[in-house]
């Protein structure tokens, strides 16, 4: 199998997202990179998914860390009888699959994958564990192979010289399109929204788009407009964490602001991924609270009199009307027009 990660920057390679390995799941702490380069290590699937919980990877990271966390939970089970070991792998699924609500959905095709794979594997008398691990990389490659093709689709609307605002982090839609542009001789100057209270923008999406040789400036969220006004931006992109079928993507919180402004400013603002076709409406879509002190303080120093509350909405929901298109694997769909992309073949992707 070729791998889909040449060519990428430092946290896009494989082992550097999550990596199952001797009875143990290591995971790059993406709460301090880039100023510190540490792994996570995790000893039994709960560990996983606190780490997913945590933040220490976001994006499509927890993606691969839970297939990871599923050949860990193999692990754990490896000394139980065959049905007692299913239950174990069934109760692990479940529970990674939840470590996030917004995305649990996704997160559970991938987990119950697992599942089908280690009971697949017990009947034709295979090692579980490995056969869980390498289902884990062939989905992993398979999202890097999807998503090139979407990328493709994205750097075709980006002018020569071209400068787009990014926001949050996409992962691999950012690495994709990286590699694209870099292939196609294309030069493009970036501008990275650094999604506040994390920092997935400037930490994140600059690091790859500077490590992979492009001009990458981080701009604070509240100087959006500015930029949308003086700098000349051709375009907006951002992935999404949910994309409904009735054409409202959910993304990290921030994007619709951002969204609004491209709308004043006659800036298209398209949206990288793949539908969802289990989630038919925006209501269908969950919007995770997480702990508000995150917003209250700053690597560590709180900036806050005590007393002072605070809200921390990890994604907001973008209407259709004030998206230019969505990006996908097949081409760029309205996103009034998502059921279009099921006439076709749909590929498997998680």
């Amino acid at each position: 199998m070729q791998r889909e990660d040449y060519n990428l920057a430092f946290l896009l390679r494989y082992e550097n997202v999550a990596w199952y390995e001797n009875g143990k799941v290591r995971i790059l702490d993406r709460r301090v990179y880039p100023y510190k380069i540490e792994f996570v290590e995790c000893t039994n699937y709960m560990q996983v998914s606190e780490a997913i919980r945590d933040m220490v990877t976001q994006s499509a990271g927890p993606y691969t860390a839970v297939g990871m966390g599923m050949a860990l939970a193999a692990y754990e089970a490896r000394h139980l009888k065959r049905e007692d070991k299913l239950a174990f792998l069934n109760e692990a699924a479940d529970k990674l699959a939840h470590s996030r609500p917004t995305t649990a959905n996704r997160y559970g095709q991938i987990t119950m994958k697992c599942v089908e794979k280690a009971e697949e594997a017990l009947s034709l008398g295979f090692d579980p564990v490995q056969c869980i691990f390498e289902q884990t990389i062939e989905s992993l490659n398979r999202r890097y192979h999807t998503m090139e093709k979407a990328a493709r689709y994205l750097v075709e609307q980006i002018p020569e010289n071209g400068v787009v605002l990014t926001q949050c982090f996409g992962e691999t839609i950012i690495g994709m399109m990286c590699r694209i542009a870099n292939e196609q001789h294309k030069s493009i100057r970036f501008y990275h929204a650094e999604t506040r209270p994390y920092l997935q923008g400037a930490r994140l999406t600059a690091s790859v788009c500077h490590e992979m040789g492009f001009d990458s400036t981080v701009i604070s969220d509240n100087m959006t407009a500015y930029v949308l006004e003086k700098k000349d931006v051709d375009l907006f992109t951002s992935a999404a964490d949910t994309i409904a079928m009735d054409g409202h993507i959910a993304n990290k919180i921030g994007t619709f602001q951002i969204a609004i402004l491209c709308k004043y400013f006659g800036i298209p603002y398209f949206v990288t991924g793949i539908p969802d076709i289990d989630k038919s409406s925006v209501k269908d879509i969950m919007i995770e609270e997480r702990d508000a002190e995150m917003v209250l303080s700053m690597n560590g120093l709180k900036h806050t009199m005590e007393g002072v509350k605070g809200l921390y909405p990890s994604f907001d929901i973008t209407p259709p009307h004030l998206i230019s298109g969505i990006i996908t694997d097949k081409g760029i769909f309205s996103p009034y027009d998502l059921h279009s992309y099921t006439k076709t073949a749909v590929e498997a992707f998680y």
